[in-house]
């Protein structure tokens, strides 16, 4: 779900989600067995970024 500028505060919450998901503390959204994940994440024009998490 979007919560504002692309790269700014929508980036950062799905970067919180992730790191939530591989702790283990994701409640009903948990993916069980979670071990890695990546955030990909585009703005306006050209920018963007993609991200590996891995516990």
């Amino acid at each position: 779900m979007s919560k504002g500028h692309p790269l700014g505060a929508t980036g950062l919450a799905q970067c919180t989600e992730l790191i939530t998901q591989l702790r283990g503390e994701a409640g009903q959204r948990q993916v069980p067995g979670v071990k890695v994940a990546l955030q990909h994440n585009i703005g306006m024009g050209s920018a963007g970024f993609v991200t590996v998490f891995k516990t």
